[in-house]
């Protein structure tokens, strides 16, 4: 099976199995449904520590106002204490977006484990693990966080609560940054190697026939143009070559510093040497005999 290392821009995000024999259309489908599940398990994730935090999410109209404007108007969530948590605690949100009803610490922790379980099923340290994903990884993440929300409130989420929209696949990220990460299926593509996998083809035709490799392909939208290509060296690579330089560098201002010429005296330095042995004049001590 040849392995694909997913790298959307010059971050790494997942590694991908698949057979050369696939088509391009069928990888990069499975592919944007993976990249796309992990940033909604990330969003979702975001908005529980807001949920554990201050409760459910405020009808539209009532967000943002102060307690003043929300009297003042004769405005009421007729949600909160409906899918309030048992044994919930006030906790207020000057931001306004929440009802302020939180669950009591010890469903905040449910709520914390399974967000955590998520990160880490979904984490880009997988790549450096060398363990692949696929969407049943993104399903078991969903569902963790769906259990964990229908555990503490057993009454379920308001229907505008972002955590219930997305679970729901149902929610609208218009004019939010999260709308500019999402790809679009119709428009995804891949590129490897400076080449765009061109859709109708086969794996092979783009990759070769040698089914034990590893490819790094770049994830992208139709309408963003060509990324930028792989860079010769990795990071580590070229720390390890400016540190070699460096040090070859040191090593030429030691020898220039060095002045020292005992060297000169040395048997191999002597320029005379090779014609005191065609002489026979090796050897010779000056000193008198001892009788």
């Amino acid at each position: 099976m040849v392995i694909l290392l997913v790298k959307r821009g010059d971050e790494n995000q997942f590694l991908y199995e698949t057979n050369v024999n696939n088509q391009v259309d069928d990888v990069v489908k499975d592919i944007v449904a993976i990249f796309n599940g992990r940033l909604k398990v990330s969003r979702i994730c975001y908005e529980f520590e807001e949920l554990w935090t201050h409760g459910t999410f405020l009808p539209t109209e009532m967000q943002g106002l102060t307690d003043e404007q929300i009297k003042e108007l004769k405005l009421e969530d007729p949600w909160a204490k409906r899918c309030a948590p048992q044994g919930y605690i006030e906790a207020k949100d000057d931001m306004g977006r929440r009802c302020g009803l939180a669950p009591p610490p010890n469903l905040q922790e449910v709520l914390k484990k399974a967000a955590e379980f998520a990160k880490e099923t979904i984490s880009k340290k997988h790549v450096d693990l060398r363990k692949c994903m696929t969407q049943k990884d993104v399903a078991r993440a969903l569902e963790e966080l769906r259990g964990a929300t229908k555990i503490v409130f057993p009454a379920g989420l308001p229907p505008h609560d972002p955590v219930r929209m997305e679970l729901d696949n149902v929610e609208d990220l218009t004019g939010t940054q999260a709308a500019n990460e999402v790809i679009d299926p119709a428009r995804a593509c891949l590129w490897a190697c400076g080449k765009k996998l061109i859709s109708g083809n086969m794996l092979c035709d783009h990759l070769g026939k040698n089914d034990k490799t590893k490819v790094t392909v770049k994830l992208c939208s139709s309408s963003e143009g060509a990324p930028g290509r792989e860079p010769v060296l990795t990071e580590d690579e070229r720390k390890q070559l400016m540190l070699q330089a460096y040090r070859k560098q040191e090593e030429w201002k030691k020898l220039e510093q060095d002045e020292d010429d005992s060297y000169l005296d040395s048997k191999w330095a002597d320029g005379q040497n090779l014609k005191r042995q065609f002489h026979g004049l090796n050897n010779i001590s000056w000193k008198p005999v001892a009788k």
